[in-house]
């Protein structure tokens, strides 16, 4: 399917990714995990989901949509576990690895652990999206795991008997590129890859010992190392996506200074950026920064910031007015063939969220469709207002 991202707005507009779980599905992946429902079930379910994601998000008129990601345990999981719980585990890893974040309001998210190798994913992105495309008449993105995350699942400090790091990382790599080939293989037009863990990288968490080890020039290395594998071209259609981290309405880095990580991210060689914008307190030196680091040539391609007009934890809808207000400033900042919107971060990221500020995962469902047909609304009255087509 053909796909020219400025079509339906001008401006171009893209979902992250996920979108909460209907309370029916949480409780059946709670019951799934406790042996009371076989897979057959969970996955009726989860199919259910994924049929009313997709009708509802086509009725926002936004020019693509994901699939909401109702198949998945998490953004970062997928590729290892079924489920949040670890049921499926894939093989070589064993739960209570590193917690890859603590969230603001206490709670954190752990990893597994890499305990022998070799290392392998157990299933790929694309392997949910061939499931969700028969269900879409509109074009379609998908998301993928950054190696960055997924190189916390090699213990910080003690080696992997058999098995370096450097190993590691190399098969790390490969299927990072598999993940990514074979979603647009199976028919995503656009393909952005989850980098929440770099904003993260820069906080040097006392109670989170991998956030004080330096690692983000390595998570910015091995992200281009993926990139490398891909010709300018294909580029021009796989993102980055970085944000303060989202689950249970709470976030992990949004007092971290966003200038300690977005110089170092333009750095990787993606075609285009989601940049969590709404939630932040100060928004004109973040667009600033942008402006004055997004490349014109990032090895062969003109890089675009799609800047976060919506706030996914917060119920309150934003207005198709505010939605374009913040793109005209963005403008401002930021030249105008260049610039995109997004939501902030997935509405939720983690198959298991109660959605506490909302009331509920269902209202939450409620809440992210109104605010993303205003998010396509206000990007087009935007584009008009910038006198972008």
């Amino acid at each position: 399917m053909s796909f020219d991202p400025r079509a339906v707005t001008g401006i171009p507009t893209e979902p992250v990714g996920s979108m909460p779980r209907p309370s029916k599905l949480q409780e059946a992946y709670a019951q799934y995990d406790a042996g009371d429902i076989g897979k057959e079930d969970l996955e009726t379910l989860q199919e259910a989901a994924v049929k009313d994601t997709i009708e509802r998000s086509e009725a926002t008129g936004a020019p693509i949509i994901s699939d909401g990601e109702q198949r998945w345990s998490s953004f970062a999981t997928y590729p290892i576990a079924d489920t949040l719980a670890g049921t499926g585990l894939a093989p070589g890893l064993a739960p209570g690895g590193q917690f890859f974040a603590i969230f603001a309001d206490g709670h954190g998210r752990q990893l597994p652990k890499l305990v022998n190798g070799p290392f392998k994913y157990n299933q790929y992105a694309a392997d949910a999206l061939r499931k969700s495309l028969p269900l879409a008449s509109k074009p379609m993105k998908q998301a993928v795991i950054a190696p960055s995350m997924l190189a916390l699942l090699y213990p910080l400090k003690d080696p992997v008997e058999g098995y370096s790091r450097e190993e590691f990382e190399a098969t790390l790599i490969d299927e990072c590129e598999k993940d990514i080939r074979e979603a647009f293989a199976a028919g995503a037009v656009r393909v952005s890859v989850d980098f929440t863990e770099g904003r993260l990288a820069t906080r040097e968490d006392p109670r989170n010992p991998w956030t004080g080890a330096g690692l983000l020039p390595h998570f910015i290395e091995l992200n281009n190392r993926v990139m490398a594998r891909f010709s300018a071209e294909e580029r021009v259609n796989i993102g980055i996506h970085t944000c303060p981290g989202g689950d249970r309405d709470s976030v992990h880095s949004a007092d971290v200074p966003y200038n300690n990580l977005l110089p170092e991210m333009f750095k990787i060689n993606a075609g285009y950026f989601l940049i969590q914008l709404a939630s932040e307190r100060e928004k004109d030196p973040v667009y600033e920064n942008i402006g004055k680091n997004l490349r014109s040539d990032a090895d062969g391609v003109t890089q675009m910031a799609y800047v976060g007009v919506i706030n996914p934890g917060n119920p309150r809808v934003e207005s198709a007015q505010e939605v374009c207000d913040r793109l005209v400033r963005a403008a401002d900042f930021i030249p105008k063939e260049q610039l995109g919107s997004t939501d902030d971060c997935g509405f939720s990221p983690f198959s298991i969220d109660e959605k506490p500020n909302h009331g509920s995962p269902d209202y939450a469902r409620d809440v992210a469709f109104q605010k993303i047909t205003n998010r396509v609304e206000g990007t087009r009255m935007a584009a008009e207002k910038l006198g972008v087509s």
